[in-house]
């Protein structure tokens, strides 16, 4: 925790009285809301959901809130329907149940890119969460409050692949709540990080899935006594999430600077952890998977390398093999963002020992560019560890065998000719022993002289 309270005492004695409307009271963090008021002593509980007392689990809720001695309505009522709301609201009223504390934790879950969202869906993601939140506010008006509570999400501080309406939704409660300030009103908007076993962290492979990522899940009494700070301490707008930093700035910050995070100790001892071993090689000993890959033939290298490619970002994207992935597609429509981009260059590093930026799928857009990039880096390796001898050496014996398949309809004279003009670019460098340049010497010999001389001098 960044902005912990310490010692500070609280800025007001916060205990729910009265009614406390709970939207999207059925729901899994709904529910554990609901649990929490009735242990706090609320008197009585409204929990709206689209279906009301027929939700999955209702009936079984409403029993253990009404075994903890609260009241129990459960409304059928879509908060993102005006009329529907304020009939709800105008009947508590009536009936001498106005609202003291409100919770919204009404909200669509969302998984899709950009490119593929369609304005149905943005319709219902912003619906559920901005419409809803701005009904509560204009139907309650001026109502005395003891706490209007949102429930917004990090996708809107920070962001989050394939949720741009949910960012876009829950930013609009942050704002919202800060405008209700700025009238007079009570309101606090917490930007949830994943609560254990509620949410999206429910699915335990979107759980896994946020862990890569840096983001750990919360356990549900840790969230509700972060809640309760913030209403003791009367906070606006405040994020509250449980991050591995040295797991997650790295990838927040691989595509560029990102100046929200900068005045964070974590995250700038994350970032130049990073920094300073980006560069540096990685050390292998033995017969460990870098120096296998050293040891084959350029050919087999390069097929071990486009397979080593494709399993890692299988493995990274959670399919069951790299015969999964199509290598020619560009890795953002795969579904990579800057937090996989920095698994999927630990994983590689650590299997070649190559040092390799964090930006790696920016800068090499397809899984065959970065099979590509990982085939020169060890194309370099090979150049600077062979001898320039070495290298020629190897390269005359391609040219022997391509000498040794001549036909005598080739043009042999063309061959003769290029073969005089490498050897003077030798003979230059030396003089024989009757101190004429060899390039002289080779002028008039004769094809047997030639390849005695290569013989002679390269040892073939």
């Amino acid at each position: 925790m960044h902005a912990p309270v310490g010692d500070l005492p609280p800025q007001r004695d916060w205990t729910p009285s009265g009614t406390a409307l709970v939207t999207g009271g059925t729901g899994g963090l709904g529910a554990r809301v609901a649990r929490w008021l009735a242990a706090a002593g609320t008197g009585h509980l409204v929990l709206t959901s689209r279906r009301g007392a027929d939700a999955p689990g209702a009936g079984e809720l409403r029993e253990e809130l009404e075994a903890a001695g609260a009241r129990v309505t459960l409304a059928a009522c879509d908060v993102a329907d005006r009329d529907a709301l304020a009939s709800l609201l105008d009947g508590l009223r009536a009936d001498g149940d106005t609202p003291r504390t409100v919770v919204h934790a009404a909200g669509v879950v969302q998984a899709t890119a950009l490119r593929e969202m369609t304005l149905g869906e943005v319709n219902e993601v912003l619906s559920a969460k901005a419409l809803g939140a701005a009904h509560l506010d204009e139907l309650l008006g001026d109502t005395p409050l003891d706490a209007f509570v949102l429930f917004s999400s990090n996708a809107g501080v920070w962001g989050s692949g394939g949720q741009a309406a949910y960012a876009a939704a829950n930013a609009y409660l942050d704002s919202l709540a800060q405008h209700r300030r700025q009238g007079g009103r009570t309101a606090t908007s917490v930007a949830w990080g994943a609560w254990s076993g509620s949410g999206m962290a429910s699915d335990p492979d979107a759980e896994e899935h946020l862990r890569r990522r840096g983001v750990l899940t919360m356990p549900p009494e840790r969230a509700l006594a972060a809640l309760q700070q913030a209403l003791e301490q009367d906070e606006t707008v405040l994020a509250v999430a449980d991050v591995d930093w040295e797991r997650f700035a790295p990838g927040f910050t691989a595509a560029r600077r990102r100046p929200l995070l900068d005045e964070l100790p974590a995250v700038q001892k994350a970032l130049n952890a990073g920094a300073s071993g980006a560069d540096a090689p990685v050390e292998e000993t033995g017969d460990g998977p870098a120096e296998r890959l050293r040891t084959l033939p350029a050919a087999e290298r390069e097929a071990a390398l486009f397979d080593l490619v494709r399993d890692a970002v299988a493995a990274v994207l959670g399919h069951d093999g790299g015969q999964a992935v199509d290598a020619g597609r560009a890795f953002k429509d795969l579904g990579f963002d800057s937090l996989t981009s920095v698994e999927l260059r630990n994983r590689l590093t650590a299997a070649t020992g190559v040092a390799l930026p964090a930006t790696l799928v920016f800068d090499h857009p397809t899984p065959l560019d970065l099979a590509a990039l990982l085939k020169e880096k060890f194309a370099g390796e090979e150049r600077e560890e062979r001898p320039a001898g070495q290298s020629v050496l190897q390269e005359l014996d391609k040219i022997e065998a391509g000498i040794s398949a001549l036909s005598p309809d080739d043009d042999l004279d063309a061959v003769q000719g290029r073969l005089r003009s490498l050897i003077s670019l030798v003979g230059d460098r030396q003089v024989a022993e009757t101190d004429v340049p060899v390039t002289r010497q080779l002028e008039t010999a004769s094809d047997d002289e030639l390849f005695e001389f290569i013989n002679r001098e390269f040892g073939r």
